[in-house]
This record gives C-alpha cells, structure tokens and sequence, in this order.
C-alpha cells in the first residue's frame, strides 16, 4: 500500500496561513518565527513510501519529523497540503472516515509504550479490536497470533509492571500488528531502550518485516539506527527534507554538512554486501579447464587466482598463479594436484562488515544467488578497494552561489 504525502505544511500559531504564504514564497522557517511569532514545523514535504518499504525520517530534536508523522494520520492536523492512502484522501476524510482510517489501515507505535497499567498485556493488545467492534473470539486470536510474532505469547496474563522496557516495546507493537494495518508509523519506538536492547529490536523488526511485508515510516534521531533499518532515508532539518535516498546515498554523496556531519562514522562496510564486490576481476572458470587455458585467462584479467566451477556452477575450488608457476616448474600439466577446495561462499546480501574474517585467511570467497549458484568472487584486494573508493568520495557538493551555507 503506497503512501503520498504532496505540499504538507504545518503551522503552529494564532495566523498560521500568513505564515503559509511566507513558507510558500521561499521565507526559512526560522526567518518567519523571527518576523511573526508562527512555527513553521513542517514546510513543503514531499514523500512517497511503496508497500513494504521501510522509510526512515531522521533528523535534530526540533526538526519536524514527529509533527510530519502525526500529520500522516492526523493526530496533528496538517495546514496545507495532501495525504493519500492508494489513491484514498486521507486529508479529505470526516471524522468518522478518519476513525475508520486508522483502525484498518493505518496503526502507530509511540516511543514511551502508551500501554493500560490496569490491564494485563493480552488485554492491552485485543484493546484496539475491542474498541473496533470485533467479536470477542476473532479479537482473541488476532492478540494471540501478534503476541507470538514478537515473542511475548507466554506473557499475556501478566501485567505491563511486570514487563521490561523492550518487553513492552514489543507489547505496543503488538498492539499495532493485532489490527493488521497496511501502514506501521513508528515514532522513535527504541530511543527509550538500552543499547542492547535496542539493537536487538532493530533485528527483530528487520526479520518481522520479511514476514509481514508492512509499509513502515520510521522516526529516529539515531543515524546508525536509520542505516540498519531504512529502505530510504529522508534527513530532515527546520521542517524540510534536506536529502532523501538510500543508506549508501546519504552516506557517500551528502547533500550538505547537516548531512555530512551525520554519516561520518558510518561503517560502510555494514552498507556494502557482497553483491557490491563483484567485480569480474578474479575468472570463474570450469572445473575441467587445463592449466594453459586458465594461466591465459589469468593473464588477461591480471588476477593471481581463480575460481573453479562444477557444471552446477557450485564453487568446486580455487587456483592461484603461484600454485600453477609451481606445477609448470615441476613438469606438470594438470590441475589435480593444485586445487583448494576450503573457498567459503556467501549469499549476495552479506554485509562486507561479516566479511573481514574471511578476507584475513588470504584466499578468494565465492558469491551465490539464492539457488546456490556462483555469480562472482572476490579477495580482500576488492574489500579495500570499495572501502577506500567510499571513503574518499564521502564528500558534498560546492554550494550554489548565494546559497545558505
């Protein structure tokens, strides 16, 4: 289920439209404070989020991304602008559609848990379903089966006291999930958790997220956190998006030095995977070649080392030129004697960053796709390079003349 939100603005203060029109004409949200007294809280958004898309706002305490997400579902009333569910008006609803609205399709996750402490956490989750209407039998099992996708199945008959603070992070999310929405908005759900924790969550929403394939706009101020969970990211500043696009986008082609400033200590070795590393250097060759064809293929692709393929195109081994330099000094022309076959394979989607171990043993790994089949290798040499190549082109670009700086 898409997303739109087209032209939204947000105006805190006693004449906001005065304010809207300065918006409008190019004014800076901190100028029209300054001049008028009106907080400009979200200027001009623009934003589309495709089904199962995990879409990240992050930015400053103060830059917006809060009020922007209330006003996807109108907990904040938006002063301009559209929102747009598949089409449907979200901005155009009365207040009936509107309640409708956000018991189907649209569910949220606050930061601070919002849990009843009166009632027990199963209660807490069939609440919503409650106040929907829905018999006691269906809301039942709905709280049961979402208990169970975030591990808390065990935990229904105790109390929200009874729970940790990711235990009952992982209640309000259940909540959310027990009313099957199309769209998760989720407001700075972990900031409150412990580093641990947090990041434990982050996975589990990660593999949650394959399973129930929701379009999830997720509000952090936490830049290692956007780049673990975020399809895309929209950096947000004095309620503007400064740059939207994927992790690796934001980090290595910055917009500015709001941006900049942000990605600096990014790992990029957790943006890279494998895929990224293939760079057709290193032959794969079958496992029957002779020695003169594959030193000739070696040669031509300046690699010390290949990789050897079954007719499933499985990893068979490796060869290196010193292994083949070694056999033609000893009078042997066969392959036989010079083939390792400890090559370790990974998927297209490991991260570089779970890669380092593997590069230090000095030996070539193979990259398969999903049925197992080798589409490339790499060595070390490869993990350096796109490390390095990252890391020096991690720059912005030169500010227009008479731009804000």
């Amino acid at each position: 289920m898409t997303l739109k939100a087209t032209g939204l603005f947000k105006v805190f203060g006693t004449c906001p439209q005065n304010a809207l029109e300065l918006a409008r004409g190019g004014r800076h949200p901190k100028d029209i404070f300054r001049d008028t007294g009106q907080m400009v809280a979200v200027s001009n958004v623009d934003l589309t989020v495709e089904k199962g898309e995990i879409f990240v706002i992050m930015g400053l305490s103060g830059s917006g991304k809060s009020t922007l997400v209330r006003c996807l579902n109108r907990l904040i009333e938006p002063t301009a602008g559209t929102v747009t569910v598949d089409g449907e008006d979200v901005t155009a609803m009365n207040r009936a559609g509107l309640r409708e609205f956000r018991r189907t399709k649209m569910a949220m996750v606050f930061q601070n848990f919002a849990l009843l402490p009166h009632k027990t956490i199963f209660e807490n989750v069939e609440f919503g379903l409650h106040v929907r209407g829905e018999a006691r039998d269906a809301r039942r099992d709905k709280a049961r089966s979402a208990l169970a996708q975030v591990g808390l199945e065990e935990w229904g008959g105790h109390y929200p006291h009874n729970l940790s603070g990711g235990m009952k992070q992982r209640v309000g999310l259940a909540r959310a999930l027990a009313s099957d929405p199309d769209i998760l908005l989720m407001d700075e759900p972990f900031s409150a958790l412990d580093p641990l924790i947090r990041a434990d969550l982050q996975d589990e929403l990660l593999q949650l997220q394959k399973a129930i394939n929701k379009t999830i706009i997720f509000i952090t101020h936490d830049f290692q956190e956007a780049v673990k969970l975020g399809t895309r990211i929209a950096v947000m500043k004095d309620g503007e998006f400064v740059q939207v696009g994927a992790p690796l986008e934001i980090v290595t082609n910055s917009a500015n030095d709001y941006v900049l400033n942000f990605s600096r200590d990014v790992d990029c070795g957790k943006l890279f995977v494998a895929r990224d590393l293939n760079a057709r250097r290193i032959p794969l060759v079958q496992e029957g070649i002779s020695p003169s064809e594959l030193r000739a293929q070696m040669a031509q692709t300046k690699s010390g080392v290949a990789v050897l393929l079954t007719p499933e195109r499985t990893a068979a081994g490796y060869v290196t030129e010193i292994d083949l330099c070694a056999e033609r000094i000893n009078g042997h022309d066969s392959l036989a004697h010079v083939i390792h076959s400890d090559i370790p394979t990974v998927s297209q989607e490991t991260p570089v960053s779970e890669l380092y171990a593997e590069c230090a043993l000095r030996r070539p790994v193979a990259v398969t796709d999903a049925e197992g089949r080798v589409v490339g290798a790499f060595d070390a040499s490869d993990v350096l390079q796109q490390l390095s190549r990252a890391q020096t082109t991690r720059t912005i670009p030169a500010p227009d003349a008479g731009s804000e700086t």
